[in-house]
């Protein structure tokens, strides 16, 4: 069975990105997709320092819901972030822990899918989903898409549920993660995963 973990990157526990991310839930339920939905705008997160412990030991040097979210991580085959939108940028303790979450952790992201999604009560939308989507990129996610760009709008919960398009949105994304997780699963199994190169890196160090 295929694992979907979620991420609610507000203060609250059950404001309007959580009604757009239980939207989601409602259809990997019905599509026979595990879910786990995990409250984390509202911890205490510090930023990255950069002391590169992890690179020696696997995981943070801080012990905090990073460290415990990784593991639930490794074991996903997809991933979905939710963000409220702050001066048109994610939660910043939701950068915090992503940023600490995906560097952090050694195993492999690749054909992992990825979503991001975000809720305001007006604008800075797009500006915040282009941020979070940066996260999969890097790591060689497949990012899922649905028929508009994933978003809701509204000031309250209240508000998201009477967003039709909003919420017609995270349902077809949500069946979008179901059906690329199961054509890479069954990819896998034929083919096996696409090859990939780490040995390059580029810092010109000598300005040329």
């Amino acid at each position: 069975m295929a694992k979907v973990l979620l991420l609610n990157g507000s203060p609250h526990a059950n404001g309007c990105t959580a009604a757009a991310l239980k939207e989601m839930i409602r259809v990997f339920e019905a599509e026979g997709v595990e879910t786990e939905l995990i409250h984390v705008g509202n911890k205490d997160i510090r930023g990255c320092i950069a002391c590169g412990s992890c690179m020696k030991t696997g995981k943070c040097a801080f012990n905090d819901p990073v460290n415990e979210v990784a593991a639930r991580f490794e074991a996903a085959d997809g991933l979905v972030i939710g963000s409220p939108v702050y001066y048109a940028s994610p939660n910043g303790t939701l950068l915090s822990f992503v940023d600490r979450l995906f560097y952090s952790t050694h195993f492999s992201k690749h054909m992992k899918v990825g979503a991001a999604v975000v809720s305001a009560r007006r604008g800075g939308n797009t500006a915040s989903f282009d941020v979070l989507n940066k996260y999969f990129s890097i790591s060689g996610m497949p990012i899922a898409t649905a028929t508009y760009w994933n978003q809701v709008h509204g000031f309250t919960a209240e508000d998201v549920e009477k967003d039709a398009e909003g919420l017609q949105t995270m349902r077809n994304l949500a069946r979008n993660m179901v059906f690329l997780m199961k054509v890479i699963a069954d990819g896998k199994e034929k083919y096996g995963l696409p090859e990939v190169e780490h040995q390059a890196f580029t810092s010109f160090p000598d300005g040329k």
